[in-house]
C-alpha cells in the first residue's frame, strides 16, 4: 500500500535532514512547551505563596497528584509516540494510526478513574502525601479542581506527544503554550480579583487544561495530522496496548516515582514545620523549570532516535545522542550557575517575609544547581533506551533518580543529618543516577558500532541489537 505524500515527506525529513538541524527543529517547540508548562506550575506556586506559607506547602503536597496524572499521560503519550516513530520509520502508517487511537482513548478513561478516586478520597490522599494539619484543608481545597482536570490533562499530554511523533511539533507547542498562557492570566484574576484564594489557582489550571485540550485535538478533527483517532481502531488490535505500555513504562516509572518521592519528601520535611515543606516545594518548582529545558530537548531528540533506529540508520542515532548531550550540558551548566548565585533572591520572590523558607530553600536549591549539568546525561539516556525499545534498561534508569536511589536516601539521610539530609537527598540521588547511566550507554553504543561505522549505518542491515 502506497504511503500518503505527507507521510513520505516526513520520512525523508527524519532520515535525511542533518542531525543538528533536525533535532533543533523538533526540540525548539518542545522546549518552549515544557518551559511554559513549568512556568505556569511555578506561577501557581508564586501567586499562592502570597496567601501564606501553609498555602505554599499545600501546592507542594498537591503536586504529587499532578505527578500521578503526568505519569499516566506521559506513559501513554511517550509510549505511543515511541511506537509510532518506529512504525513510521518502518513505513507502517496504518499501524501507527491504530496506536495513536489506543493511546488517546485510554488516556481519557484512566484520567476519569483518577477523577473518581480523587474526589472520593481527597482528604485521605492529601494526608498520605504529607500534609500537616494546617496545610491539609488548603491542600484538599486545591486538589478538588486538579482531580477534575485529570482526563483533560492526561489526554493533552498524549495529544502533544502524538503531534510531535507525526511531525507537527509546532502545533503541539501552540496547544500546550496556550494552556500555559491562559493559566498565568487567570491565576491572579481568580485568586485575588474574585477572592477565590487557593481554589482560584486550581480552577485556573482546570480552565487552562480545557483550552489546551481543545487546541491539541483540533488538528485530528481537521485531518491535518497523518495520525487519526478513529474510535473503531481502539479494539482492533489488542497487542497495540502491550506495545504502548512496554514503551511507556519508563515514563510511568519516572513520573510515578516523582509522585512517591514528593510524598516522602513532604513527609520528611513535615517534621521541621510548614516552612520546610514550603521551601522544598518552591525548590522543586524552580528546579523543574530548569530541567524542563532538558526534557523538551529530549522530546525533540526522541522521535529522531525512533525513526532512525526503526530505519536502521544507527550512525544518525549516535550523532543525535552526542549532539543533544553536548548542547544540553552546556545549557544547564549556564542556568545552574545563574540559579546558584541568585538562589536567595529567587526564594525571596515567593516568601519574602519567611526567613525559614528562604534559608532552607536557598541551600537546597544551590545543592541541586551544582548538579544540573548531570541532567542531560540522565534524561537522554532514559529517552534513548525508551525510543529504541529497550524497556528494562529504560525502566531502570527512569526509576533511579526519584525511586531506586531517592527513596532509600530519604529514609536514611534525614535520620543521620536532620534537615540537611532532606536538602541533600535529591543531589546525592542525581550523582548516583548519572554514574549508573554510563555502563548502560557503553554497552549500547558498542553494539551500535558493530552494526557499522558509516554515518548512515550498514545498508541492508536487517537485524536488531540483542
Amino acid at each position: 500500500m502506497e504511503q500518503p505524500q505527507e507521510t513520505r515527506k516526513q520520512y525523508h525529513k527524519m532520515m535525511e535532514m542533518p542531525i543538528p538541524k533536525l533535532v533543533a527543529s523538533l526540540a525548539a517547540p518542545a522546549v518552549l512547551s515544557m518551559l511554559v508548562t513549568s512556568a505556569y506550575n511555578l506561577t501557581d506556586t508564586f501567586f499562592v505563596s502570597q496567601l501564606g506559607t501553609s498555602a505554599t506547602g499545600a501546592v507542594g503536597v498537591a503536586y504529587a497528584v499532578l505527578a500521578i496524572i503526568q505519569a499516566i499521560g506521559y506513559t501513554l503519550g511517550l509510549g505511543s509516540a515511541s511506537v509510532i516513530s518506529r512504525l513510521l520509520g518502518e513505513k507502517k502508517s496504518e499501524e501507527a494510526g491504530h496506536t495513536a487511537a489506543a493511546g488517546f482513548y485510554s488516556s481519557l478513561l484512566l484520567g476519569a478513574v483518577i477523577t473518581a478516586a480523587g474526589l472520593l478520597f481527597n482528604e485521605e490522599i492529601m494526608r498520605l502525601l504529607g500534609a500537616t494539619e494546617t496545610i491539609l484543608p488548603l491542600a484538599v481545597e486545591y486538589a478538588v479542581y486538579i482531580f477534575w482536570s485529570a482526563p483533560l490533562m492526561c489526554a493533552s499530554f498524549v495529544l502533544g506527544c502524538l503531534l510531535r511523533a507525526g511531525g507537527k511539533a509546532v502545533l503541539s507547542m501552540v496547544g500546550l503554550c496556550l494552556g500555559g498562557v491562559v493559566n498565568i492570566a487567570l491565576d491572579p484574576l481568580f485568586i485575588f480579583t474574585f477572592k477565590m484564594g487557593i481554589s482560584g489557582a486550581a480552577l485556573a489550571t482546570l480552565v487552562s487544561q480545557a483550552a489546551s485540550f481543545a487546541v491539541l485535538l483540533f488538528p485530528f478533527f481537521r485531518r491535518s495530522s497523518m495520525l487519526h483517532l478513529n474510535p473503531k481502531a481502539v479494539f482492533r488490535r489488542g497487542k497495540v496496548y502491550g506495545a504502548v505500555l512496554k514503551a511507556g513504562m519508563p515514563s510511568f516509572c519516572r513520573q510515578g516515582f516523582a509522585s512517591v518521592s514528593t510524598a516522602f519528601l513532604n513527609g520528611s520535611a513535615r517534621a521541621y514545620g510548614d516552612a520546610a515543606v514550603a521551601a522544598m516545594s518552591v525548590v522543586g518548582r524552580i528546579s523543574l523549570l530548569v530541567i524542563s529545558l532538558m526534557i523538551g530537548l529530549g522530546q525533540g531528540f526522541q522521535p529522531v532516535i525512533g525513526y532512525n533506529y526503526g530505519g536502521k540508520q544507527y550512525g544518525r542515532v549516535r550523532k543525535a545522542f552526542w549532539f543533544s548531550l553536548i548542547v544540553g550540558t552546556v545549557l544547564l551548566a549556564v542556568l545552574g550557575a545563574v540559579c546558584f548565585f541568585f538562589a536567595p533572591q529567587l526564594m525571596t520572590l515567593f516568601r519574602a517575609d519567611d526567613a525559614g523558607v528562604i534559608e532552607t530553600g536557598s541551600f537546597a536549591l544551590r545543592a541541586q544547581c551544582v548538579l544540573f549539568p548531570l541532567q542531560p546525561l540522565i534524561v537522554l539516556s532514559n529517552m534513548l533506551f525508551q525510543a529504541v525499545e529497550r524497556p528494562w534498561q529504560a525502566s531502570v534508569l527512569s526509576s533511579a533518580r526519584q525511586g531506586l536511589f531517592f527513596l532509600p536516601l530519604i529514609l536514611i539521610l534525614p535520620g543521620m543529618l536532620g534537615l540537611l539530609g532532606v536538602q541533600l537527598v535529591q543531589p546525592v540521588a542525581d550523582i548516583l543516577t548519572a554514574v549508573l547511566c554510563v555502563p548502560f550507554l557503553i554497552v549500547f553504543f558498542r553494539g551500535a558500532k558493530r552494526r557499522g561505522a558509516g554515518p548512515e549505518g550498514p545498508a541492508g542491515h536487517t537485524g536488531r541489537e540483542s
